[in-house]
């Protein structure tokens, strides 16, 4: 079923409802009122026929007297049933019902009467030695006709109402669903032009406006997820473009390997190992990037202690070759986040400050509260190159003849972005070079790593 077809269906659904329950509530209330008041008008008549004397005995003038033997007084065509003999018994209250006798309707109440009754009889006055019935009926026929012609009525004005909600759903859906034909139409030919820049109207604030506003979002989403994408892969191609180019010409030389010295083979020999190092960690790298900024895993409760000191210790592994020392100042804090990116992104920090931390020089790594702080002694970041640090494949000049591919510190962005942290760079005032502190979310104080 279209939604089109599902407005009409409701739209006629909820009119067929109202109209139903509205002609039935009608028809009731008619029915109720012209009954009452038969009621009513047979009770004043049994009220006006009953006089009581210093003795409690009841005279009654009725319109039929019925004994517990079947007996009427006077003798008429009125059928005696089970009911009106239960009531001349003394074996049931007052009664009101609808009775039908040939073609006509009589409304009849039925009344109990105490044994030894006084009552108008053809004799004169009587006195009931048993309990009997006296009965007050009067014709209603009218009434039911009138009845019928209300009930034939309403349900015309029913059909009639039901025809009409039909065609008001049918012009009300076309109208409402009109702007949301237009959205789709707008979407629809986004889609097969792939125009990525286009943006909807976004119009009022209203669902329609609220519907155009976040597929804008969406489009802006695309757009410069697309964009990134391309920009990864040329940025990419233009950095494996080095190391494959030494990598051919390399080969080429090895090709007259007879004419080289030893040492020239070995030298040639290591630059190729290096060469195909740096491809390594840039496609590992690129691997790490092209993950986006959601990771697969499960984020749980993690000791951030004990990860910043296990980074530690394999950085603590190539900065002795270059005697830098590395400091710490830990203390216990808990964190919520996924261990692998952890360590990932304090590794590519520890990294880096080894990287431009001179030989004999120190690094100072702290934790606490959920933060991560390392600190070198190097030349720093100047502040016109802070905006670009975390850039892809952006390197500073100074940095240009150092190995490595530029994206070290654009997975740092990535990883905390992805955990709902932040990392700023500034000057550490007692070392004097770079600082980076790296914060993310503290988990509840009871410190379990739970998942969550």
């Amino acid at each position: 079923m279209t939604f089109r077809a599902r407005v009409i269906t409701a739209t006629v659904g909820a009119a067929a409802i109202a109209v139903i329950l509205g002609s039935f509530a009608s028809f009731l209330t008619s029915r109720n009122a012209l009954l009452h008041s038969v009621d009513e008008s047979l009770i004043q008549a049994s009220h006006q026929s009953r006089v009581t004397s210093d003795n409690d005995r009841v005279t009654g003038s009725y319109f039929e007297l019925v004994l517990p033997s079947g007996t009427t007084l006077p003798t008429s065509n009125i059928p005696i049933d089970q009911t009106i003999m239960n009531v001349a018994k003394g074996k049931s209250t007052q009664v009101f019902r609808t009775i039908t006798i040939g073609t006509q309707s009589y409304r009849e109440l039925i009344v109990p009467l105490a044994k030894n009754s006084v009552v108008n009889c053809p004799t004169g006055v009587c006195q009931i030695s048993t309990t009997s019935a006296q009965l007050f009926i009067v014709d209603i026929t009218g009434q039911v006709t009138e009845l019928s012609h209300l009930l034939t009525t309403l349900m015309l004005v029913s059909a009639g109402g039901l025809l009409l909600a039909l065609g008001l759903g049918l012009f009300l859906a076309r109208q409402a669903l009109h702007p949301l034909e237009e959205v789709t139409d707008e979407i629809e030919s986004v889609a097969l032009t792939n125009d990525l820049q286009y943006r909807l109207v976004e119009g009022d604030a209203d669902e329609l406006g609220r519907l155009r506003r976040v597929f804008n979002r969406l489009l802006g989403s695309v757009e410069n997820s697309q964009t990134l994408q391309r920009q990864l892969v040329l940025d990419a191609s233009h950095e494996l473009r080095t190391p494959l180019t030494s990598l051919r010409t390399n080969a080429q030389v090895l090709s007259r390997a007879s004419e080289l010295t030893p040492e020239e083979l070995r030298q040639i020999t290591d630059d190729m190992v290096t060469q195909v190092d740096e491809l390594a960690a840039l496609v590992t790298d690129l691997g790490e990037l092209a993950r986006g900024e959601r990771s697969e895993g499960d984020v749980v409760a993690l000791a951030l202690d004990d990860c910043v000191d296990e980074c530690v210790e394999t950085a603590r592994t190539h900065a002795r070759i270059r005697d830098i020392t590395i400091d710490t100042d830990i203390k216990s804090s808990t964190v919520i986040g996924r261990r692998d990116r952890l360590s990932r992104a304090i590794s590519n920090l520890l990294t880096n400050a080894v990287k431009f931390t001179p030989i004999g020089g120190r690094i100072l790594v702290s934790t606490a509260h959920g933060a991560v702080t390392v600190a070198d002694s190097g030349p720093g970041i100047p502040e016109q190159d802070r905006p670009l640090i975390f850039d892809r494949f952006w390197r500073s000049p100074s940095a240009r003849s150092l190995p490595g591919s530029g994206l070290g510190l654009a997975i740092v962005a990535q990883v905390v972005a992805e955990l709902g942290g932040s990392v700023t760079i500034d000057q550490d005032p007692r070392l004097g070079g770079a600082r980076f502190t790296l914060t993310l979310p503290e988990a509840p104080s009871d410190g379990e790593s739970n998942e969550v």
